[in-house]
């Protein structure tokens, strides 16, 4: 598979526009206001392009978006950066504050805010930049972003949810070719060399992650891609995603290497049923916590509860992973266009393990999978 040539992605959905940036941004600094703050901090990451489609090089020079309501989005930056920033989707909808080399870049923050201000700021928000600003405006207070706008991010509208089942399409189109080649006699980074080959061929403009996980492996949820050779017999866990038009795939799906085993069979079968379970407990009102509790009773009451180690879902957009959480104490309640996974697992130490995962977003009246391949056992050569 290596050196798959990429086809042209000439079928893309139309680009945000200024004005949908515009929206994020007065929509991030009323919620803020409803939080009881007085303002958002926005450093570079996802937040930033997010929220303005600016995407620049994380360094020691402060970038630093500042949203307050009753106020236009300033966005500080250096100035040999500042072209660039102008330039970005949502350029036209900032006023630049550049600074340039020597001069104080944190006094200019600082100017824009208040003394004793209390302010969301990135989770992602280097520690240098967060203590220059305290530093400048010591009795100001900073929380993170997720943590005091969790659902900022969380609730997809349909442009976005067009462009996370692009994503889930592409990756369901590689499980689809993964399963033809062959398994036995290779290395797992082989395969997982294949999986990024195939994203990439479906679409996809960067993966971020390719776990292939055999024979005892698989017991490792988050194992990387290594020189184990896969033998038949092993169950192989594959986990993989990235991002195409800038929106996030994450699928699992458990393959066995020739005929599985009476209790391989068994295990996989109730992942899956445990996954199902998940699913079904989407619902607008239901909280988070409720989807990890249907798919984790279904595993305990069958004896495997302590096998499930990790939580059952996580909340997907610019990025693979963020909020919301489907895990036990999250209360928050689904609302249509959140988009999550639902991706339960038995992980057998030293033995074999099984997840199953796809995307779901909530509807008005439950939730739609944005991945569609079987879920039943598969096998592989």
């Amino acid at each position: 598979m290596t050196g798959t040539p990429v086809p042209p992605d000439t079928d893309g959905p139309a680009p945000f526009t200024a004005e949908d940036y515009a929206a994020r941004m007065r929509r991030a600094a009323d919620a803020a206001a409803e939080a009881g703050l007085d303002g958002v901090l926005v450093a570079p990451g996802p937040d930033l392009v997010w929220l303005t489609g600016y995407r620049p090089v994380e360094t020691e020079r402060l970038t630093l978006l500042v949203l307050r309501t009753g106020h236009d989005p300033v966005l500080v930056v250096p100035t040999l950066e500042a072209p660039d920033a102008a330039r970005a989707p949502g350029g036209s909808a900032l006023t630049l504050r550049d600074w340039t080399d020597g001069k104080d870049p944190y006094e200019a923050a600082a100017s824009l805010l208040t003394v004793h201000g209390r302010y969301g700021i990135s989770d992602n928000a280097w520690a240098l930049h967060l203590l220059g600003l305290r530093e400048r405006l010591p009795d100001a207070g900073h929380v993170a972003l997720t943590r005091a706008l969790p659902m900022l991010r969380a609730v997809k509208d349909a442009a976005e949810l067009d462009r996370l089942a692009a994503a889930g399409a592409a990756a369901d189109a590689t499980y689809e070719e993964i399963r033809k080649v062959p398994f036995a006699g290779r290395r797992e980074r082989e395969v997982a060399a294949d999986l990024a080959d195939l994203l990439r061929h479906f679409g996809h403009s960067q993966v971020d992650f390719t776990i292939v996980a055999s024979g005892p492996n698989g017991a490792d949820p988050h194992h990387e891609a290594g020189e184990r050779v896969i033998e038949r017999g092993d169950m192989v866990v594959l986990d993989f995603g990235g991002l195409k038009h800038g929106y996030g795939s994450d699928t699992t799906r458990t393959v066995h290497v020739g005929e599985p085993t009476e209790e391989e069979r068994r295990v996989h079968d109730l992942v899956r049923a445990a996954q199902e379970a998940g699913f079904r407990a989407v619902r607008p009102g239901a909280a988070c916590q409720d989807v990890d509790r249907a798919a984790r009773a279904v595993i305990a009451d069958a004896g495997y509860g302590e096998y499930f180690i990790h939580r059952t879902g996580h909340g997907i957009g610019v990025t693979t992973h963020e909020p919301p959480y489907m895990i036990e104490g999250e209360e928050q309640p689904l609302v249509p266009g959140m988009c999550f996974s639902v991706e339960p697992g038995v992980y057998l130490p030293g033995r074999f393990g099984v997840r199953i995962e796809d995307i779901v977003t909530v509807t008005e009246d439950g939730g739609r999978r944005l991945n569609n391949t079987p879920r039943e056992m598969a096998t592989v050569d």
